[in-house]
């Protein structure tokens, strides 16, 4: 199988790239520019109509959206356990209901909270963005902090909804949310940051970070509202 992940450092491509690592499969990462645009160009365009990484080409078809691609590696590479084994389709329908709740319901709000400029264009609205952001997801930390107090992971086992929670935990992180409220939720991306194959996905990170800024494509992020520091 002839596998290729268009990916950006720092974005959620990075869950896939933890799943590839984790399941020792060979690949080849496409690094795209997000700081020229290159997502929207044609080119890219003509890979994935929506702009967005991560897409994952699979012997010349593609598939994007993380919930696809994460399930796809997971059937691919049985032996990485990248999801537990399910008995039937309610047990398979509730893991993939947590991968939808990471990929589709936190992520917007991390979007805000790590990016406010993108949506809006005044200071006043940026510190909105951003506090209501931070407050909206709140309750989706509060679920998992409860959920990392009766097990060390998501679902029991590691799986790739770790590696989900640990990208967003990440990146609020960065964009100023208070981490100190949520112990539970730092100490499982801390566990996370142990696993070799999350080392290896963070080496490849800095690696193309390191590349872009060489080459005059570094991606600055702004700093979180002066409040929120």
């Amino acid at each position: 199988m002839k596998l290729k992940l268009y990916f950006s450092p720092g974005t959620c491509a990075r869950v896939p790239l933890i799943a590839l690592e984790e399941a020792g499969a060979p690949f080849e990462m496409a690094l795209l520019k997000f700081a020229i645009g290159e997502h929207k160009s044609p080119v890219y365009l003509s890979i994935n109509p929506k702009g967005k990484v991560p897409a994952l080409e699979v012997d010349g078809r593609v598939l994007t959206e993380n919930i696809a691609i994460l399930r796809f590696l997971a059937s691919a590479f049985p032996g990485a356990m990248l999801l537990p084994p399910c008995k039937d389709a309610f047990e398979e329908a509730s893991v993939l209901a947590d991968l939808s709740w990471c990929a589709s319901t936190i992520h917007p709000i991390v979007t805000r909270i790590v990016l406010p400029q993108l949506f809006c264009t005044t200071t006043e609205g940026l510190m909105r963005t951003w506090e209501m952001a931070v407050e909206a997801i709140k309750p989706h930390f509060d679920l998992i902090e409860k959920r990392l107090g009766a097990s060390p992971w998501m679902l029991g086992e590691w799986s790739i909804v770790d590696a989900f929670v640990f990208w967003i935990w990440d990146q609020v992180v960065i964009g100023g949310f208070d981490a100190e409220p949520y112990r539970r939720i730092a100490d499982h991306a801390t566990r996370i940051a142990l696993r070799p194959s999350v080392q290896r996905t963070m080496a490849r990170e800095r690696e193309a970070l390191d590349w872009l800024e060489r080459s005059g494509f570094g991606i600055e992020f702004p700093p979180p509202p002066k409040e929120a520091k």
